[in-house]
């Protein structure tokens, strides 16, 4: 058997970027280490850390354990207390205490952080896997704090460990001269401070929990009733479920689709009465030139009915990335012959995996099947 492997080497163009504007932005991520206890053991820590995008300011917190939810919302309150403020807009990896599913691009957050996220009125954005540019600072960060504080320093208790690092963190980490910016973190934050958001009240651990789940019944224009109002659910809705679960914060009101399932829409209390209270997503045709790239697609497959009725479930699955997905299978088919491309659509539709990555999977598998055939010897 022979068979020839073609390399394709993807080359990422650099460009400089300015600098983020005062009080717009922090970058979080986590990172782990292993450190040395006075009795000669291994002992692996975690930490969280946190950087003002503009003046380069940092903290970081410590564990003895993984994080979990409500560790990275106490975290999130020590950190605005340390900034004296809130960043206008928060950037994450796909951490799974913060994101329970990529789910093609429509990001599910976990419950408890969704409520802190109400809550205290956070902008999130979260970072596409295999993207470590979109988040460089962050990354220098951990890398920063690996090597400069943690390395060859012997580890006694959490509690010690934690002052140790805030300690280094005036000494060091937000003292020295910053290499791209050429100022001290330190002296920079004094002007960045007063561009953040004040921050409200400290919240109580009892206030972040999620509120109990009560149900709603999905009308047939897709909305449901709250306090004699009207609240919109992803159009198509009232086809697939009879009922929802929501969930009321200070402000906002949650829809889910099971008490622990995706968070199908959200929206902020209305306190009038008899109102439609409308999310824009959830209405049809609210992307120009859907419609046609879904034609366009459609024509490279033999049977463009069939073609059509699968990139419709995904639409109805995944609307607010319809044109990702509109893109990613596009992509394939131009580097794909049709009759591959076919047996992939029927595969998809066959076992209901309405899906981009499910389609370009079956695609690749067939074309590979059909390469080997191709190269068999005589």
């Amino acid at each position: 058997m022979k068979k020839c492997i073609r390399n394709n080497v993807l080359v990422y163009n650099y460009e400089a970027v300015p600098e983020m504007a005062m009080g717009e932005q922090a970058q979080v991520d986590f990172g782990e280490t292993i450190q040395e206890t006075p009795e000669r053991k291994k002992a692996k820590l975690y930490f969280i850390a946190f950087v003002l995008s503009h003046s380069r300011y940092k903290y970081v917190e410590w564990l003895d354990r993984p994080f979990t939810t409500r560790d990275l919302i106490n975290a999130h309150e020590n950190a605005f207390k340390w900034f004296e403020g809130i960043p206008h807009e928060m950037v994450y990896d796909q951490d799974s205490v913060i994101v329970v599913s990529e789910n093609g691009g429509n990001l599910i957050y976990t419950k408890e952080f969704e409520v802190y996220r109400q809550q205290r009125g956070l902008k999130v954005r979260i970072c596409r896997k295999a993207d470590p540019e979109s988040k460089g600072r962050i990354e220098n960060v951990v890398g920063y704090i690996k090597k400069n504080f943690a390395k060859h320093r012997i580890f006694t208790n959490i509690d010690r460990w934690n002052e140790d690092s805030w300690k280094w963190l005036n000494r060091t980490g937000n003292y020295k001269i910053h290499q791209t910016t050429k100022k001290r973190p330190v002296e920079v934050f004094q002007e960045e401070k007063h561009h953040l958001r004040p921050v409200p009240n400290p919240l109580e651990f009892s206030n972040v929990k999620p509120v109990s789940s009560i149900t709603r019944t999905v009308r047939r224009d897709n909305t449901i009733r709250y306090q004699s109002n009207r609240y919109s659910v992803p159009l198509g809705t009232f086809n697939k479920q009879e009922k929802v679960y929501i969930q009321r914060t200070e402000e906002h009101l949650l829809i889910y689709a099971s008490p622990n399932g995706p968070l199908m829409a959200e929206h902020k209390i209305c306190h009038g009465k008899g109102q439609l209270i409308q999310d824009r997503q959830h209405t049809r045709d609210r992307s120009k030139g859907i419609d046609a790239y879904m034609d366009t697609v459609a024509s490279y497959f033999t049977d463009s009915h069939l073609a059509q009725c699968f990139l419709k479930e995904i639409r109805d699955r995944y609307p607010r990335y319809i044109r990702d997905q509109l893109q990613i299978i596009m992509n394939q088919l131009k580097r794909t012959p049709q009759e591959i491309s076919n047996r992939a659509l029927e595969e998809c539709v066959d076992k209901r995996l309405f899906l981009c990555n499910r389609f370009c999977r079956y695609d690749s598998v067939y074309q590979t099947a059909t390469t080997i055939k191709c190269y068999r010897c005589p």
